[in-house]
């Protein structure tokens, strides 16, 4: 589903990522931990084609669905992120003049796809009843929860998402962590989620190690430890 090839990326002259390869299989939900200031982030940035790599002679360092995204104008690549991509991230980007059904149900409208599925997935993050309501009357957690929905309900190919369940009590996030294993193994979806919680790598089918040497695949030993 999505190869990385030795992808580097540079900021002002100082390395962040240093010939990273990795492959990602479709229907796998993978977290990927390391320190602060590693370049967590920096990576789901660039899959997103938010960020670009650095150059390269030859093949493209990303390939999305048997697609280099190298080889992809600003228009074809904003077109393969609204039909083949989640996201979910920290800052939640949650549109604050939209009411929480038409936040999650805009990646349905910007694919031609019906909007129904829009109140089951709020549904299913515990907003039902809420739909008329708008981003300001949320806490954080239920922002965060509004910003999952909406990465989920298109039902993409690829999920990202940094760090999901920062914002979420421990209960919650469990749920939020069940939800997304069992839409990734309904669609068929790849997901990744950049984590700091040992607890919430642990739900995830592979936890990997990204460090200054690459990514390494790794185990927890005790979960409860945060």
């Amino acid at each position: 589903m999505l190869e990385l090839r030795k992808l580097s990326k540079s900021y002002g002259g100082r390395p962040v990522l240093d010939q990273l390869s990795w492959t990602f299989k479709a229907g796998e939900f993978v977290s990927i931990m390391g320190d602060s200031g590693v370049g967590k982030s920096t990576l789901l940035n660039l899959i997103a084609g938010l960020d670009t790599p650095d150059a390269v002679n030859g093949e493209s360092p990303i390939i999305v669905d048997g697609i280099p995204m190298s080889g992809l104008d600003d228009d074809a690549a904003t077109k393969l992120r609204r039909a083949r991509m989640g996201f979910i991230f920290q800052a939640f980007h949650v549109l604050p003049h939209l009411t929480l059904l038409q936040n999650v149900a805009l990646p349905l409208l910007l694919n031609g796809l019906p909007t129904a599925r829009a109140a089951e997935m709020l549904d299913a993050v515990g907003l039902a009843g809420r739909e008329h309501d708008f981003p300001h009357q949320l806490s954080g957690g239920q922002m965060q929860r509004v910003a999952i929905a909406r990465a989920l309900v298109h039902r993409p190919a690829l999920v990202l998402a940094d760090e999901p369940t920062g914002n979420l009590d421990p209960d919650t996030a469990d749920a939020i962590l069940t939800l997304l294993q069992r839409e990734i193994k309904a669609t068929g979806a790849c997901a990744i989620m950049v984590t700091h919680s040992q607890l919430a790598a642990k739900k995830t089918d592979k936890i990997l190690q990204l460090s200054k040497s690459g990514l390494q695949e790794t185990t927890i030993v005790n979960p409860f430890e945060q």
